[in-house]
């Protein structure tokens, strides 16, 4: 089937579509994050599970990852500290380097959290078809993907325009 590219008020009216709807899944993904663990926000939670994901990391591989200022990451550490949830080790390469991963009690409340997140899916998601799944997969995909490529760019001319100056 070929895309057609929407008329200018079509295509306006499409992005403000879009950018409501980001909202919102944005909000209730704040609001399930909080049922799941009260005490674990969503972006402890998305922080717990990179470093999960990558067997660990420091905090300023977070910070630089999730584009979020070193105190803000240096207060999400300490919040799933006190969890119990992330614990610091020094890198055995260099005894100076700390190294966050999470604890044992980590990886257990993310692995029944992204239980409950999959299981949430399957029930909003159980009426569409097999092809309208794979559309909606494929284009979440290409959107994170084309929003990963975007901020790169971004990065590299702030970057440049830092250096010029």
């Amino acid at each position: 089937m070929p895309s057609r590219a929407p008329n200018g008020a079509s295509r306006e009216r499409s992005v403000e579509t879009i950018q409501g709807e980001m909202a919102a899944f944005a909000r209730r993904a704040r609001g399930v994050a909080a049922r799941m663990h009260p005490e674990l926000s969503l972006v402890s939670f998305t922080i717990l599970a990179h470093l999960d994901a990558t067997k660990g990391c420091r905090a300023t591989d977070l910070a630089t990852e999730f584009t979020l200022d070193k105190s803000t990451v240096s207060r999400q550490i300490t919040a799933l500290e006190q969890l119990g949830f992330v614990e610091r080790r020094a890198e055995p390469a260099d005894q100076r380097v700390q190294l966050l991963r999470p604890t044992p009690s980590g990886s257990a409340v993310l692995a029944a959290a992204t239980a409950a997140r999959r299981e949430a899916f399957r029930t909003r998601l159980q009426d569409w078809d097999e092809d309208d799944l794979e559309r909606f997969a494929a284009y979440l995909v290409r959107y994170n993907e084309t929003s990963g490529q975007n901020e790169t760019s971004e990065q590299q001319e702030t970057s440049d325009q830092a250096g010029q100056r």
